[in-house]
């Protein structure tokens, strides 16, 4: 039985549906905007009772909310569908329907809305919420983590996973020399603002990466097997570089950057080497049917007391976040189970409001002059150069062929949603400005976007040189 037509109906089904709920939040939107710019109520009759009924209706905190709800959620399914279309991960999408949402377009098309959709009383509740799935993302993160496939790391995989960071590292570093009088945060010193540039330059998104492979068909080949291995080791240095780096930022001397240091040195010598060996003990408890709502509320209660533990440290929530995830017990369906549910759940409803809310701190007005689109240019081809370029000349000098060395750095070059966590952090401590900050998204952005049309052209040149063989 031909199932393409039925799939295609219900696609076309859904897509009528989203279309039908914008079509009705806009006719809303544009009846709750209506009445609050139609004057003080001061007019008689019923009509201006309606008005006065709806403006007041419209400032309430929930119903704000809903609407902010409706239209983020509606706007990333959207355009993550849209990119799936041109062969692009569905988080480029999500994360330009984020910009789209924010005073970049929506605020300057439609002040009104904007401002009526987004006032500055309501962003409290919007960024807790983004915080908290940006939590589940990152101990979902940990989950896909496999700490024995890293033990048994090949050497490429090694090697290419270091150069990748080094390189753009101190790259970031030496650009943050001519960046930082007039871009960096008001109140930050140099040394946390070349440190944190140099980590932005550094991040492989492995989730995003994890998924174009399989979308690909490539995770089960060497190029994949080496790539994931390389984005793997990727992120456990770069989150610990993070760590630090958040410790020195927050911290108000040397004393307290050591301290809070050794106590997550401590904290994840405890997490790795007493409490990872007894969760399996602990949740072995599970019931016939396989794991149920107490496991689930369990696991959850630890994923908040970890990120709690790091945050009272004076690192970041998120870091406690993925340890959680990276400990938990590896075999059985436990993990199958919480990564099935929190990640559609975290990734359908809560990750939207937080590229939402990094949209709303996106403001591409600020470059509004020739030298910031040069400095974001400038960023983005130093941040190519020192990523993509250094993972490829250290494959292809561990042995790797041209073609598949080029594929594996642009696979390391995707950025994704893992680099606006960790540029939302540096926003949060004052380390950058709202114009690098906008520059650093835009390269986050457009890095992600080139490794679809990067990884087509290394399946091109494999498949004219495999054709050239062939007809030797």
């Amino acid at each position: 039985m031909n199932e393409t037509p039925i799939i295609e109906t219900m696609r076309l089904a859904r897509l009528k549906v989203l279309l039908l709920t914008v079509a009705l939040f806009a006719a809303g939107s544009g009846l709750a905007v209506a009445a609050v710019e139609a004057g003080d109520g001061s007019g008689v009759g019923p009509s201006a009772s309606l008005l006065d009924n709806l403006r007041d209706n419209s400032q309430d905190p929930l119903t704000r909310l809903l609407a902010q709800l409706i239209v983020i959620v509606a706007a990333a399914r959207l355009c993550g569908a849209l990119a799936m279309k041109i062969r692009q991960p569905a988080v480029v999408g999500e994360m330009v329907a984020g910009i789209l949402l924010g005073p970049s377009l929506l605020g300057w098309i439609s002040p009104g809305i904007f401002h009526w959709l987004f006032p500055a009383s309501s962003l409290g509740v919007l960024r807790l919420l983004s915080q908290i799935g940006v939590c589940l993302f990152m101990f979902v993160v940990g989950m896909e983590l496999d700490v024995n496939h890293l033990k048994q790391q090949a050497k490429t995989a090694l090697w290419v996973s270091q150069a990748s960071i080094v390189l753009p590292y101190l790259l970031g570093m030496g650009a943050a020399v001519f960046l930082y009088n007039g871009l960096a945060g008001p109140n930050t010193t140099f040394v946390a603002f070349a440190l944190f540039v140099g980590i932005s330059m550094s991040i492989t998104a492995f989730p995003v990466l994890a998924r174009i492979l399989d979308e690909r068909g490539l995770t089960k080949t060497p190029l994949g097997s080496t790539a994931l291995v390389c984005a793997a080791t990727n992120d456990v240095t770069a989150w610990s570089i993070l760590a630090v780096v958040v410790a020195i930022a927050k911290a108000g001397g040397v004393a307290s950057t050591l301290f809070s240091i050794g106590l997550v040195i401590v904290f994840v010598a405890v997490m790795l080497f007493w409490i990872k060996p007894r969760l399996p003990r602990w949740m072995a408890s599970a019931p016939a049917g396989g794991p149920g709502k107490s496991l689930t509320a369990g696991a959850l209660v630890f994923l908040f007391a970890s990120a709690l533990a790091t945050d009272m440290m004076g690192m970041h929530a998120l870091f406690g976040s993925f340890l959680a995830g990276v400990v938990m017990p590896a075999r059985g369906e436990l993990r199958d189970f919480l990564k099935l549910r929190l990640e559609n759940f975290s990734s359908v409803f809560l990750l939207p409001l937080f590229f939402a809310f990094t949209g709303l701190r996106t403001e591409l007005g600020t470059l509004n002059d020739a030298s910031g689109w040069l400095i974001c240019l400038g960023l983005i081809v130093v941040a190519t150069i020192g990523k993509l370029g250094g993972a490829m000349v250290t494959a292809r000098l561990n042995g790797v062929n041209w073609i598949d060395s080029l594929a594996l750095g642009s696979l390391m070059n995707t950025r994704g949603l893992v680099e606006l966590v960790a540029l939302s952090i540096g926003y949060d401590l004052g380390i950058l400005s709202p114009r690098i900050f906008t520059m650093l998204v835009a390269m986050a952005l457009v890095t992600t976007g080139m490794t679809g049309p990067l990884l087509t052209f290394a399946d091109y040149l494999r498949a004219k040189k495999s054709l050239s063989v062939k007809t030797v």
